[in-house]
């Protein structure tokens, strides 16, 4: 069974290499189900009266234009330098300040009402006035005494031995001479209105003053040069570089096939 399968597989081989002898491939008007991938001994699914040939098909190529990296992309520091011109400026030639100026005072004479002295009291007194009068004062009150009696007019009864009569004492007065106060003593207070004077004097109307007077600065105008743009540095991108070139690439490696052929008779 080995040697028969070796032969086979030589048979196979030969037919690659110089074909079947009296066979005639059957390429024009063969569908694609007449070709098999060989990937076996023999074509899968083959039916009886049938003949395969195992051929070989080259690797496929097609030609494809690629874009290649030859520089990669970067960039580079570029210093722009600072730009100048020129402005003009005031420059201040002498600093302001003031000055003191004296306004003398001034004067005017006026007629005016003065004081000599002031309104003031004084104090009046009045003695005590009196009178001389004459007043008769009782000596001794009225009063009554017990007094004999004699020459009895009144008839009695029996021997009279004493008659005593209660006699009325009459008040006793003197007239005496005496002084009076007619009206005490007083003070009173006196005003003393103030007494003034009309005077003529010089007085001041506005008093000296010192007067600030400002002194405003003194400039120049100068050229002046100046920057109107600093130096910067900025970064300049620079692109990658690239080139087309033209390869060859593999579409399909090669491969062995089973392809259906006319053959006129085959081995026994």
């Amino acid at each position: 069974m080995k040697n028969t399968t070796r032969g086979s597989v030589a048979f196979a081989a030969a037919a690659l290499v110089f074909g079947f002898t009296g066979c005639t491939q059957q390429v024009a008007g063969v569908s694609n189900g007449g070709i098999a991938s060989a990937t076996g001994l023999y074509p899968p699914h083959a039916n009886p009266g049938e003949c395969y040939a195992k051929v070989l098909r080259p690797a496929q190529y097609k030609t494809m234009s690629e874009k290649v990296l030859v520089n990669e992309g970067a960039s580079n520091v570029r210093v722009i330098p600072a730009r100048y011109g020129y402005k003009t400026e005031k420059v201040l030639v002498k600093e302001g300040g003031e000055r003191l100026v004296t306004i003398p005072a001034t004067y005017k004479t006026v007629t005016e009402r003065v004081l000599v002295s002031p309104a003031s009291e004084r104090l009046v007194s009045s003695p005590a006035q009196y009178k001389t009068v004459t007043e008769k004062i009782m000596v001794s009150p009225a009063s009554s005494a017990w007094k004999k009696g004699k020459g009895l007019q009144t008839k009695v009864n029996g021997r009279v031995t004493d008659i005593n009569c209660l006699v009325k004492i009459p008040a006793k007065y003197k007239t005496i001479t005496k002084r009076v106060l007619v009206r005490p003593a007083t003070t009173k207070t006196i005003a003393i209105p103030a007494q003034y004077k009309t005077v003529t004097r010089r007085v001041v109307a506005r008093p000296a003053t010192v007067k600030r007077v400002p002194i405003a600065s003194q400039y120049k105008t100068v050229k002046v040069k100046t920057i109107v743009e600093p130096a910067k540095t900025v970064k300049v991108p620079v692109p990658s570089k690239y080139t087309t070139v033209s390869k060859k690439v593999k579409v399909s490696n090669a491969h062995f096939v089973w392809q259906r052929v006319n053959c006129k008779s085959v081995y026994h």
